[in-house]
């Protein structure tokens, strides 16, 4: 059933009433045939971009909807729901054009910024590196000044759309300080000597490509340098900050997708002469896992409402995506519960949905990454 939403006005209605639409006409269908075929969806990201929901929460001024961070995880939640694949794609998709849109300068804005959010191109946030994972200060690959050039070596590692993105929000070293030393890159998927490797082969998300990026001497034109050298890191870490809210409205969206085919079986399902829903065991399991996820939705609003007004919210995005990927984890698996044996089998959808809500834990930093953050921002009060 559709969640019961409180919104801020009719226009966020009418927004949540088309995304609901597409969701259920255009995602949910496909979601486990493709992801059974590991098969990306593509012409979907089109559709979405062409309905005016890739570029939601930047500025109308360069083909954004202007949308507010409360109403855009609300959308992204209910894609989510449908197929987890997409809305993680466009969290990703959000998080890639955050330096441009945010720390861009007009001109720069003005050529690349429409396309992105206009959805005629798809955007991969490349910081991760194999020896850089949590610690983002200590990639290496770097980038050399070569006249208007930069020439761009190193690996990135686990790059969401890699091979399929239109572009790349790089993050390169420029220097060997380690926290002024990263510059932020816009570069072109043609670019040559930027390719990418096999794909990585996961155990859920398999509609989502995930690899590493390979760049050899790969020449980037210096006027797609965001910011100045030296500013990648906060572009970085500040790009993370709303992408973990992203990432947490994600992972409510799937535990309410869980949820929903756990309390639609213990309906229907009998045993002992009457449905398995009137069963204490059941009924108490059921609302725990409904206490969870509507818990966890109102602690990425709280969030998103920080953020909408200008407020600090770093501590409240970690908060968020901590709870909510733990959340989705626990769900999912109660809902395998639920089903029985059925639920594992992959006749039923709520096998592939707790095989999803793992990698929320690990990306966007992992949960313990998120513990720590938090631990120091509660040290500053």
């Amino acid at each position: 059933m559709p969640v019961e939403r409180v919104l801020p006005d009719s226009d966020a209605e009418d927004l949540l009433n088309l995304v609901r639409e597409i969701a259920s006409s255009e995602l949910k269908p496909i979601a486990s045939e493709y992801e059974a075929a590991s098969r990306f969806p593509r012409e979907q990201f089109r559709l979405l971009g062409r309905s005016g929901l890739l570029g939601l929460p930047y500025p109308e001024k360069w083909g954004g909807s202007a949308v507010s961070y409360e109403v855009y995880l609300q959308v992204l939640e209910e894609i989510a729901a449908a197929w987890m694949t997409v809305g993680v794609g466009l969290s990703v998709h959000t998080m890639s054009c955050y330096p441009l849109a945010n720390f861009g300068t007009d001109e720069q804005r003005g050529e690349w910024l429409p396309e992105m959010l206009e959805g005629n191109l798809l955007g991969a946030y490349a910081l991760s590196e194999a020896q850089a994972g949590s610690d983002a200060a200590a990639l290496s690959t770097r980038a050399t000044a070569d006249g208007d050039d930069y020439l761009v070596s190193g690996t990135k590692a686990w790059i969401t759309h890699a091979g399929q993105a239109d572009f790349y929000t790089l993050m390169v070293r420029t220097s060997d300080d380690r926290s002024r030393g990263v510059s932020c890159l816009l570069a072109d998927a043609s670019t040559p000597g930027l390719t990418a490797a096999a794909l990585e082969h996961k155990m859920g998300l398999t509609g989502s490509p995930t690899a590493q990026i390979l760049l050899d001497q790969a020449r980037v034109p210096a006027r797609r340098r965001i910011g100045a050298e030296g500013d990648g890191l906060k572009f970085a870490l500040d790009a993370l900050n709303s992408g973990r809210l992203g990432i947490a409205a994600c992972a409510v969206g799937l535990a309410q997708a869980a949820l929903d085919e756990a309390v639609a079986w213990a309906m229907q399902r009998s045993q002992f002469g009457k449905p398995i829903i009137d069963f204490q065991g059941l009924e108490f399991l059921l609302a725990d896992m409904a206490a969870g996820v509507e818990s966890a939705r109102a602690t990425y609003l709280d969030a998103a409402r920080r953020r909408d007004r200008g407020m600090e919210f770093r501590r409240q995005a970690s908060i968020a995506k901590l709870v909510a990927t733990d959340m989705a984890m626990r769900v999912t698996t109660d809902a395998v519960q639920v089903l029985g044996g059925y639920g594992y089998t992959r006749d039923f959808p709520v096998e592939r949905y707790m095989r999803e809500a793992k990698v929320p834990q690990i990306f966007e930093g992992t949960n313990q990454i998120q513990r720590m953050v938090i631990a120091r921002e509660l040290r500053k009060v």
